[in-house]
């Protein structure tokens, strides 16, 4: 039977994330906003916190060794994630996205990464100074279809050629690194698919435009070109050997897919933080400004508490596909069911709290922005419709039924 009650440690965790957002996220998040960017300053001060965006692990780090002793112990970084992630969502979504660090890149190489290249490229996220990672699978006719990638990666000597276009990428312009899915053979469909780190400078890898958003303006997401790049072979991703060998799955595209068992947990994380900082405002405003026994405050009430029933709903399914990620169990179709729950039900959540507040809920308001913000967490990290193919195929598998 699983516990609902956090542990000291994960209680500490919450309790140290909301402080940050409460006094360093939410106090910048309408100015980042009007600015269309995070402060330098801010980002700077930040780093030298040791605060970094890995999606993957919260609290365990891939680089360092790990005890016979320790690897006993029952992981528990994906939880930690998703209660960190919440709280700081809760702050202000675009703000955590610009967060330094590994971001949604860091699952694929600390997942299917060989030794060399976990410390090679996940060992730059220091104080010195803020470095990020980004993840680039989203080509202009290859979004929740990943397997219609169309970026090529022609082997050379010593390496592989990469020509294409990456659309949607966050952190992409300023990632020190950037994980790139390509296509070694499209014929092969997803069997000829490699991951490649690419690192920022290479010949021939470029940015061409930052996106003008609905929501998440302060947050960077970039187009980026690969025009005759040359990525050594030391940069795809798990080597030569695992692709190859005649035993292994192992393709880009499940890479991918294996990356999305980790990050769709956090983005449901993310738009459940948003729905509840719709929700607690909105219900700050009602208690504080209506008649306690007027009409509306009755109604209000009952919509609210709808609200709040939804939120918990969308928790208990986000922690259920972390705990499975950490206890080393297949949770595809429970990360597919959080995400896909929780991105239409923070929609929900905010559209309800806008109804409610009318005036107040305008331009320039709290939930108006989040209601623009949270928009695309039905569609990133695949969209709404994706996210039930993968729950059907896996109902229907045990059966024999393709979907």
């Amino acid at each position: 039977m699983i516990s609902f009650e956090l542990s000291e440690q994960q209680k500490q965790i919450k309790e140290m994330t909301h402080w940050f957002a409460a006094n360093e996220i939410r106090p910048i998040a309408m100015k980042a906003e009007k600015m269309e960017r995070v402060p330098d300053d801010w980002l700077d001060n930040v780093n030298r916190m040791g605060i970094h965006l890995n999606t993957s692990s919260f609290s365990e780090n891939s680089t360092q060794k790990t005890s016979a002793k320790d690897s006993k112990k029952e992981r528990e970084g994906n939880r930690m994630g998703v209660l960190a992630t919440e709280e700081m969502a809760w702050g202000d979504p675009a703000v955590t996205l610009s967060l330094p660090g590994a971001g949604l890149g860091g699952p694929p190489v600390e997942s299917s990464g060989t030794p060399e290249q976990k410390k090679r490229f996940l060992s730059i996220f220091t104080k010195d100074k803020p470095r990020w990672g980004a993840y680039a699978l989203t080509e202009p006719e290859a979004g929740s279809d990943a397997s219609g990638i169309r970026t090529t990666a022609k082997k050379v000597a010593g390496g592989y050629i990469l020509n294409g276009q990456k659309i949607f990428i966050t952190n992409g312009e300023r990632a020190s690194w950037v994980v790139v899915f390509a296509t070694v053979d499209a014929s092969r469909g997803r069997a000829g698919q490699r991951a490649f780190v690419v690192e920022k400078g290479t010949s021939g890898f470029s940015c061409t435009r930052l996106a003008k958003k609905m929501g998440l303006r302060a947050n960077e997401t970039a187009e980026l070109l690969l025009e005759d790049c040359f990525v050594p072979q030391e940069n795809l991703l798990g080597g030569e050997q695992v692709y190859e060998t005649s035993n292994s799955k192992q393709t880009g595209f499940q890479v991918a897919m294996k990356t999305f068992d980790s990050t769709r947990p956090i983005v449901a994380a993310m738009a459940i933080g948003i729905a509840r900082a719709a929700y607690e405002y909105t219900l700050d405003i009602v208690q504080r400004d209506y008649p306690k026994q007027g009409r509306y405050f009755l109604l209000a009430s009952e919509i609210l508490a709808e609200v709040e029933q939804d939120i918990a709903a969308a928790r208990l399914l986000t922690w259920e596909a972390a705990w499975k990620a950490d206890l080393g169990l297949a949770n595809a179709k429970e990360a597919a069911m959080c995400k896909a729950y929780s991105g239409k039900m923070s929609l929900d959540v905010c559209s309800k709290c806008l109804e409610l507040l009318g005036p107040d809920g305008l331009d320039g308001h709290l939930v108006e922005k989040l209601y623009r913000d949270v928009k695309v967490f039905d569609i990133f990290e695949g969209t709404n419709q994706v996210q039930h193919l993968v729950i059907a195929r896996r109902q229907y598998a045990p059966y024999g039924i393709k979907v």
